[in-house]
């Protein structure tokens, strides 16, 4: 930590990013970028501090983020911030997460880059499982910027691969049962359709970055995943840097990508 502020106050930081930027800047940019948000818990119990203090650190974190991949012209972010399994943490744990949640969904709504870059925000995953109040604020941020269609912002919370394929499953039955739809009829591109992320002009990641050194999926878009290049980074979370991102593109960059064996 001390080598790293000292690095940063003589500003190597900065003309490492720089190099960077130079190094990727007519390089092709991934579409899609998806992140798993790894980290908060262990970044705050380091610093001796209750989880949600790295919940906090971790959203603010997101801020910066959307900055970067609007520089970065990214058009699609999808970000795993609150899974299914995240509501066996304790309870005062969560709340403190719901809390965190509805404040950065308020903030949103009064955002200038949300509504000048014509960001299209959507919250994926089993909202029936929020607080009301989440769900309302929710509904709020979809309704405010579904119009918007330049770049697109997806938060998944109370979400889970497999549960977002059941659920696609279960339309699709309900389809059938209802005679609107012939199994026959059932392909992968028509499954696609009832996915959470439907609504996407490129659904699949073209570059996965999961934080905190786990080399692990933990059931993030499963189904949209099966050509992505991944890019496992040994930082925490609320320490993701510009230079991390950008060092990410770089690595997507150099892979000669593989669609098949």
């Amino acid at each position: 930590m001390v080598l790293k502020g000292l690095l940063s106050s003589l500003g190597i930081y900065k003309l490492y990013e720089k190099w960077l930027w130079h190094q990727i800047k007519d390089g092709a940019k991934p579409e899609h970028i998806a992140v798993i948000l790894d980290g908060n818990r262990r970044w705050a119990a380091e610093k001796s501090l209750k989880p949600w203090f790295g919940h906090r650190k971790g959203a603010e974190k997101v801020e910066q983020l959307l900055e970067w991949c609007l520089r970065l012209d990214v058009k699609t972010i999808t970000l795993y911030a609150f899974s299914i399994e995240n509501f066996r943490r304790p309870k005062e744990e969560v709340d403190q997460i719901m809390r965190i949640a509805a404040e950065k969904l308020k903030k949103i709504l009064t955002d200038d880059r949300i509504h000048k870059h014509k960001v299209h925000v959507k919250v994926i995953g089993r909202k029936n499982l929020l607080p009301d109040d989440l769900r309302n604020l929710i509904d709020q941020v979809e309704k405010a910027t579904e119009k918007y269609d330049r770049h697109f912002l997806n938060i998944a919370f109370a979400y889970g691969g497999r549960a977002e394929i059941v659920d696609a499953a279960r339309k699709i039955a309900e389809k059938v049962r209802q005679n609107e739809l012939n199994p026959e009829d059932i392909n992968e591109e028509l499954f696609e359709k009832y996915l959470y992320t439907a609504h996407l002009p490129k659904q699949d990641p073209d570059l996965i970055i999961r934080t905190s050194g786990e080399e692990r999926l933990s059931g993030f878009l499963l189904w949209q995943s099966a050509y992505s290049e991944f890019c496992f980074m040994d930082v925490y979370w609320p320490d993701f840097r510009l230079i991390d991102l950008l060092r990410a593109v770089r690595t997507f960059q150099k892979r000669k990508r593989r669609f098949g064996t």
